[in-house]
């Protein structure tokens, strides 16, 4: 690897054991095996750093996510979401670092014009790949509106659902209960029942 790979690697350690918040440059530095100046070489800053391994860290998460769900070889698109909550469920104690770092970028993209950029690259790749996996679809086979409009609610679901766990994990429903909650939402069959909580 690069001296810059091998930063962006150290960070994201750092990232996953100290936490955003908690880093150093003298950390990353450390656990990168670079010296201290190479951060402001390759990277401009240590936070310009921690931002860019934050976001390749949650970009690595969601391909964990989305191969599992796309394994799931699930046909309907409500077990499709069920599979891919339940994934985000799961992975989220073991992922509480990254996810609070997350949290933490996107409040700094408020100041710092190149984080907010690469983001908002991040939503709308982020949007079509939620579409894609819970419809089950190539991208390219999906209508945009349909597939900017699902994509940004799945997004807002996990994203609610991951910022509320981090602070009151306790009290999060079970992934049966939020798929039956979203069923909930949804008119009635004609000649039946709305569907009950018996599966996803």
């Amino acid at each position: 690897m690069s001296q810059r790979d091998d930063l962006l690697a150290g960070a994201k350690k750092c990232l996953a054991e100290k936490g955003y918040s908690a880093t150093t440059a003298r950390d990353i530095a450390a656990a990168s095996g670079a010296h201290l100046g190479s951060i402001g070489y390759h990277f401009g800053s240590k936070d310009a750093l921690m931002n860019a391994a934050v976001l390749s860290a949650s970009s690595e998460w969601g391909d964990r996510v989305e191969a599992a769900v796309r394994a799931a070889d699930a046909e309907e698109p409500a077990h499709r979401f069920a599979t891919l909550m339940a994934q985000v469920f799961a992975a989220i104690p073991g992922e509480r670092d990254l996810l609070v770092a997350s949290v933490q970028a996107f409040a700094q993209a408020d100041f710092d014009e190149s984080l907010r950029a690469a983001l908002a690259e991040g939503f709308r790749e982020g949007r079509a790949a939620f579409a894609s996996m819970t419809l089950g679809k190539a991208a390219d086979e999906i209508d945009d509106r349909l597939g900017a409009g699902l994509g940004s609610v799945v997004y807002s679901l996990v994203t609610g659902y991951i910022v509320q766990s981090l602070i009151d994990p306790d009290s999060m429903p079970p992934v049966e209960d939020v798929v039956a909650g979203i069923r909930a939402l949804l008119p009635e069959p004609a000649g039946g029942d709305a569907g009950g909580t018996d599966e996803p």
